[in-house]
């Protein structure tokens, strides 16, 4: 790894922690690095996609290790793994729909730039109640130019909307989430103790308990007096796995939306893992639902009905693991606290992640790989390259330079922390093979967004533009039509990449697991 730098800067600030820096169970040296090219970016967002694909890729060989008592050898391929970090799935005779509302997008104001981001519909909805104006952008253009930025933004989280003022990366570093953020790991991990197989529960809705960790957390809701589901040792997983198909047998209760949760499914997916998906009833993401559902049960629960909530708790009894994008204290409000989780399904490995981080000011605060980018000084980074006569980072959106806020190529973010979901995934696993102790693992995007911006850009050659070449041999009948894949970025040796089923709409299945018999 000594020709990749950055690479190994980011892998060793992704290891678990507690790793030692030094001895670890996969050296830097033992990933294979192939390929060429580099995404344009005035950030290193190639080496963080080979990182990031890398961690989890690794996880997996370390699971692998335990279980075969083989972890077979990594490879990254830069250029795939660049173009896996944009979209995998390659239309054949139809297109894919717009993934973005015609409203999103960014805007000048007074004193700078602001983002709405509209692509839900009671998103948009809450933008356009506070600009009171027609849903076009030029109406929204000028109903914001009359608006400070800040000042705006809080409008707008107010009223539900989502938003973020452009910031530089000096003003993110000294305001209070970004300090906040920042001191932040990128894996925050809690153990459980053992728990009992005999479902113990919280016993009002305040109650805590010693053995449920060693810290006190509220439950929210008391469980009913009858079990949910049946109890499994959390060694089923192992049952049906086998060295080509590692994660066989293990379920995955998948509460995410776009983005970086479904890529962390769809990784566990594409090695064995059973994942089914619940979404709302008034949830759809047309853009990207061929794009992320790949090998995927997705099935819809309105949690508003308690009927259906009891099937949620249901499904979670009989869960492995649970992925979750929501807010913090969401669940909680819904009488899924984080000790109410593990009391339903003692040992359950829980990963979560939000926007701007799990302190600070703004960690109930919405927000998406494009906000987050905003508000942390990325996209003015990249604009400030483009406009050579804007101020030094001293300067702040006061300033309102001829070139428009510049995004990264690709929403990195939310990859990056998708594949860091897989990772912490796979590590708990390991870490309790053997055992029944669960597990909580936090992630964030702003804490992925700090990650990035703490290595510098790198000269590289262009990525070669994609070619046919490039995609994996066979077709896949999705809902929508046939399609084809990228080739896998990543290569675990004699451990094949591959879904059980194509891309399929949200709500398509009944919200049940599957018999694993």
């Amino acid at each position: 790894m000594d020709q990749h730098p950055v690479i190994a800067a980011f892998l060793r600030a992704m290891r678990p922690p507690g790793e030692n820096t030094v001895d670890t169970a996969h050296d830097l040296s033992t990933l294979r690095v192939t390929g060429s090219g580099a995404l344009p970016s005035v950030f290193p967002v190639t080496e963080l996609a080979v990182a990031a694909i890398a961690t989890a890729a690794h996880a997996l060989s370390d699971y692998m290790g335990q279980q075969f008592g083989h972890a077979p050898q990594v490879t990254v391929d830069r250029r795939l793994a660049s173009f896996w970090f944009a979209s995998t799935l390659r239309p054949q005779g139809w297109q894919l729909p717009s993934a973005r509302d015609p409203i999103t997008g960014d805007y000048a104001t007074r004193d700078g730039w602001i983002r709405i981001h509209a692509n839900a519909p009671h998103h948009r909805d809450a933008a356009l109640a506070v600009l009171q104006c027609p849903p076009v952008p030029e109406a929204i253009s000028r109903a914001i130019s009359h608006y400070h930025a800040s000042e705006l933004e809080e409008i707008m989280v107010a009223a539900g909307a989502c938003a973020a003022a452009m910031r530089t990366p000096r003003e993110w570093a000294s305001h209070p989430q970004g300090k906040a953020v920042s001191s932040e790991p990128v894996f925050a991990v809690h153990r459980y103790a053992v728990r009992s197989a005999s479902r113990p529960r919280p016993d009002s809705p305040g109650a805590t308990t010693d053995d449920i960790g060693h810290r006190q957390a509220s439950t929210g809701s008391a469980l009913p007096d009858q079990p949910f589901g049946n109890y499994h040792p959390l060694e089923k997983p192992a049952d049906l796995a086998t060295p080509d198909r590692p994660l066989a047998g293990l379920r995955v209760l998948d509460l995410t939306r776009v983005l970086s949760g479904p890529v962390c499914t769809r990784f566990l997916a594409g090695y064995g893992a059973q994942v089914l998906r619940i979404d709302p009833p008034f949830w759809n993401e047309p853009g990207l639902e061929p794009e992320m559902t790949l090998g995927k049960r997705c099935a819809g629960l309105d949690l508003r009905i308690p009927s259906h909530m009891l099937q949620l708790r249901g499904l979670l009894a009989d869960a492995d693991v649970l992925v979750h994008g929501y807010r913090p204290e969401a669940l909680a409000r819904l009488g899924l606290g984080e000790a109410e989780r593990q009391a339903i399904r003692p040992g359950l490995i829980d990963v979560c992640l939000d926007a701007y981080g799990w302190t600070g000011p703004w960690q109930n605060r919405r927000g998406f790989d494009s906000l987050v980018q905003m508000s942390c000084g990325i996209a003015w980074a990249g604009m400030t390259d483009s406009d050579r006569n804007s101020d030094d980072d001293s300067s702040s959106h006061t300033h309102i330079p001829s070139s428009p806020p510049a995004p990264l190529p690709v929403q990195a973010l939310d990859h990056a922390t998708g594949y860091l979901m897989a990772a912490a995934v796979l590590r708990a696993l390991s870490d309790q093979m053997g055992t029944e102790c669960g597990s909580m693992t936090r992630l964030s995007l702003a804490r992925t967004a700090c990650l990035l911006m703490s290595e510098p850009a790198q000269v590289s050659d262009t990525l070669a533009p994609e070619t046919e070449d490039d995609w994996a041999e066979a077709v896949e009948m999705t809902e929508w039509g046939p399609a084809r894949r990228l080739k896998a970025p990543c290569i675990i040796d004699d451990v094949p990449l591959y879904w059980d089923s194509p891309a399929t709409a949200l709500r398509t299945h009944t919200p049940t697991w599957q018999s694993q018999d």
